[in-house]
Formats: structure tokens, C-alpha cells, sequence
């Protein structure tokens, strides 16, 4: 099972590419190294639906599959093509801000409780 994190930066509208295939794409960011990437997912059919509850700018963990295919042109030359097939994508958890440390706390505040 192949994974990707990231941010979303785009989501597409549903195509409908024949009677029988529909599909839909969605932008992924990964700014966690020093060449940040932005990968594209397909999902599709059914599928398609699950990216309505998200938005731009939510941290996701995306599922998915390789898919490759060779494609003969008219000019008789193959070309191979790759789809990452996504099957299923997760909301990330936002990380809770830590709080100060006694060091960040600033000095001069009279704490003095009354208990």
C-alpha cells in the first residue's frame, strides 16, 4: 500500500471521460522536504465523492495504487502512461500547540496565588 501526505492545493471537478468512466483529480503538496512536491491522485467511479468533505489547505494522508499502461499513437509510437489511482484519503490531525516552557514564560508576572 502506497501512502502520500501533504496539503491539499487543488480540487477538481468530476469528469465523466466515457459512459462507463468518470474520474476526478486532487492536488497534494508535500513541503516537508527541501524540494517540495505537488502530486496529483485520481479517484474514480465511486470514489469521486469522497473528496466533497475537504478543502484546500487541509493536511491529508492519501491511499493509493500505481497504474501504468502503454498507449500506442497514431504515428506509431508508444508512450507509457502513469496513474496514481487513489482509493482512500484521511484528514490529519492538526498538532496541538505545545504550551510554554517555564523559560518562555515571561519573567516579572507576580504569581502570587492566593492558595
Amino acid at each position: 500500500m502506497l501512502q502520500f501526505e501533504g496539503v491539499v492545493s487543488m480540487i477538481g471537478e468530476t469528469r465523466k471521460v466515457s459512459e462507463k468512466f468518470s474520474c476526478r483529480d486532487i492536488w497534494v503538496r508535500d513541503d516537508s522536504t527541501q524540494y517540495p512536491q505537488t502530486v496529483c491522485f485520481q479517484f474514480s467511479q465511486d470514489r469521486c465523492d469522497l473528496i466533497d468533505q475537504y478543502k484546500e489547505g487541509e493536511s491529508v494522508k492519501v491511499s493509493f495504487n500505481l497504474r501504468g499502461r502503454i498507449w500506442t499513437g497514431n504515428d506509431g509510437i508508444d508512450k507509457c502512461f502513469n496513474t496514481l489511482d487513489a482509493w482512500r484519503i484521511e484528514r490529519l490531525e492538526q498538532p496541538e500547540p505545545m504550551p510554554p516552557t517555564p523559560s518562555e514564560i515571561p519573567q516579572g508576572i507576580d504569581d502570587d496565588l492566593p492558595f
